[in-house]
């Protein structure tokens, strides 16, 4: 495993058009059919999202552009994501209760590493060690559950809700419910907290901060769009990589556009805006020829569209400057639409 952002979704492409569309639904608790209040229902990894009246209903205007699952969580309940929203025109969910959030036994062992240590660990390798990253405040720690394994050298981590996350130079309060974290370190005496490999998945919902500094805000999101994996995914789609300031590798030997087609390659998909991405190997990408990063299919294609959404997350792979960035970084996938 390779340092990389993991998102839990199977994202569900369609043709895309330019109208604004609605979803709309009610919340249910399975076992009394009584409606939720207050649920939170929101596009994964994006700003659109809302929160259910006195009745459990809700309802979300949203573009083509989203092509997130759409995520329905409260406290005390198993998180439901739903991908299929187009195709009906009222959603009902059902939210069964976890048994896990409701209280949990801990088993206290001297497992080498004090709490203090595992959430430093954490952070770092969450948000990040960039200003953007130094920038976040974590507002409700103690619902990260962190356990580490010294025989392995792992230390893995979830929350038992959503962690909210005060990204001062983004302006972003970050509600992001982390499903998986794995940290391996390496075994080394002289540094024993060195970073082997890091992934983590979950699902994440934006918002400006309430106290919110415009000018600050687009300064700063501008800076993380530049040389993300965002921008480079639509950049990729556009056949714009040269104009956005990349340039594609194989090894040491530059690949010039024409030659693109040897190493990597787009097809359309059934006269849709969604084109299928083939990437024969991995390739070295440098960013206004500083920033320097590689990418490489676990699987033979995925599907990308206009506005840098793209299948099977987990089976891209990206190592160097994009791949050390971490959430204190990330920008949603509505990011500039």
């Amino acid at each position: 495993m390779t340092p990389k952002h993991l998102l839990f979704l199977s994202v569900f492409l369609i043709g895309l058009s330019s109208f604004a569309q609605t979803v709309r639904g009610i919340v249910l608790d399975a076992k009394t059919q009584a409606p939720i209040e207050t649920a939170t229902v929101y596009f994964d990894n994006t700003t659109l999202g809302t929160i259910t009246d006195e009745h459990g209903k809700f309802s979300i205007a949203y573009s083509n552009a989203i092509q997130s699952p759409l995520v329905i969580s409260f406290l005390g309940y198993k998180t439901q994501l739903i991908t299929d929203y187009r195709r009906k025109k009222s959603i009902e969910v059902f939210l069964i209760e976890n048994p896990e959030d409701l209280g949990e036994v801990y088993i206290s062992t001297d497992d080498g590493m004090i709490r203090r240590q595992k959430l430093k660990l954490f952070r770092r390798e969450f948000l990040g060690t960039s200003d953007f990253g130094k920038s976040c405040t974590i507002l409700n720690e103690d619902d990260i559950i962190v356990r580490y394994n010294k025989k392995e050298r792992l230390l893995t981590a979830y929350s038992k809700a959503p962690l909210q996350i005060e990204n001062k130079a983004l302006q972003y309060l970050i509600s992001y419910d982390v499903t998986a974290f794995k940290l391996r370190l390496y075994n080394f005496s002289f540094n024993p907290f060195k970073t082997k490999s890091v992934g983590f998945y979950g699902t994440t919902f934006y918002k400006n901060l309430t106290v919110f500094n415009k000018k600050k805000a687009y300064k700063n999101r501008a800076k993380a769009y530049q040389g993300s994996r965002l921008q480079f995914m639509r950049a990729l789609y556009a056949n714009k990589l040269e104009e956005r300031g990349y340039e594609i590798f194989s090894r040491k030997t530059k690949i010039y556009p024409q030659n693109y087609f040897n190493y990597f390659y787009l097809e359309s998909k059934n006269n849709s805006d969604i084109k299928r991405l083939f990437i024969r190997q991995q390739l070295n990408v440098l960013y206004k020829k500083w920033e320097q990063s590689s990418i490489e299919l676990l699987v033979p294609s995925i599907f990308i569209d206009y506005f840098g959404n793209y299948t099977n997350v987990d089976k891209v792979r990206f190592t160097g400057a994009m791949g050390e960035q971490r959430v204190g970084e990330l920008l949603p996938f509505n990011y500039g639409l």
